[in-house]
Parts: structure tokens; sequence; C-alpha cells
């Protein structure tokens, strides 16, 4: 990080404190299986229901989601963070060992999580660069909500459980 520049690690310090959801994008196809872990997943509209994903364009698997155009986007449980440790690549768990385990549901396009919050199954239908991201807007085809978890939001650089929301 010592190559950054001021306004660069102001930036990222500011977005720190940014809460988003935890996700696994992960897809499946002709150019691979993969999953990654990514905060920067936002809703579009609902006519079509469209969200948009954010990825290194530098990541191994930025061109795998791109050339397979279709991906899940797993919304994770608070019970789900190691699994985010994981698919973050913090840990030393190759990528097939990730798949073998017995938490995935097959029945979709790209794989989804059995216990995630939320599971979206989508076409990335546009793709628009910036920097040193891609931003893929995902037309969602399939949605799975489960209404018995809490959420799980990154904030100030670590995981946290979202248990019950109070309004102000």
């Amino acid at each position: 990080m010592s190559d950054l520049k001021p306004d660069q690690l102001q930036f990222r310090q500011a977005m720190a404190h940014l809460a988003a959801a935890v996700n696994i994008v992960t897809t499946e196809g002709p150019h691979g299986r993969l999953g990654i872990t990514v905060s920067a997943v936002c809703s579009v509209t609902d006519s079509p229901p469209t969200v948009l994903v954010c990825v290194n364009q530098r990541s191994a698997a930025h061109d795998v989601f791109t050339s397979n155009g279709v991906v899940a986007i797993n919304v994770l449980a608070s019970e789900q963070s190691e699994l985010a440790r994981h698919f973050a690549g913090a840990t030393s768990v190759p990528m097939q060992e990730r798949f073998a385990w017995d938490i995935w549901d097959d029945d979709a396009a790209a794989p989804t999580l059995r216990h995630a919050r939320v599971a979206m199954v989508g076409r990335i239908r546009d793709t628009l660069s910036r920097g040193t991201h891609s931003v893929m807007f995902v037309e969602i085809d399939s949605i799975h909500i489960r209404d018995d978890a809490e959420g799980l939001v990154y904030y100030d650089r670590g995981f946290h459980r979202v248990s019950e929301l109070t309004a102000i």
C-alpha cells in the first residue's frame, strides 16, 4: 500500500466506514467455476430486476465472469463470515475444494449457497470500465430469500452481524 497516493489512502479510509453487505459472487460455465467475496453490489432497478457488481479488472475472476456471462450473487448470512474469508483469498483453501463442500445448490445456472441470506442468479447484460474496476450490470433471473437469518456487513475493515435494525 505504500505506493498509494494520499488521496487514494484517504478514499480507502472513507470507504472503510461505508457499511456494505458481504456477498460471494460465483460463476460456472465453459470458462470455469469460481467465486470471490465482493462488497460492491448495489441495486439498479426493479424493471427489469438489475444489480451492479464491481470487480477488479486484474482479478483472475474478472475475465471468467465476463466470459461465462452468468453469475450468482450470494448475500451472506451472519454465520457465513468464514466463507467470506475463504472466497476473499484470506485462507489457503483452494477454489476447487471450496466448491466441493456440501453447502451448494446445483439447480441454478451458477453456484448458489444453500444457506445464503439471499441468492440471486442472473446474466451480465452490460459492463462499464472505470479505473481499475469493471461495473457489471446483472439482470436477475431468479431470487431465493432466507427469512430466518441475520445479515453480514463489512464495516471498518471487519465483518459484523446485522440482527435487528431500529428505525429512527
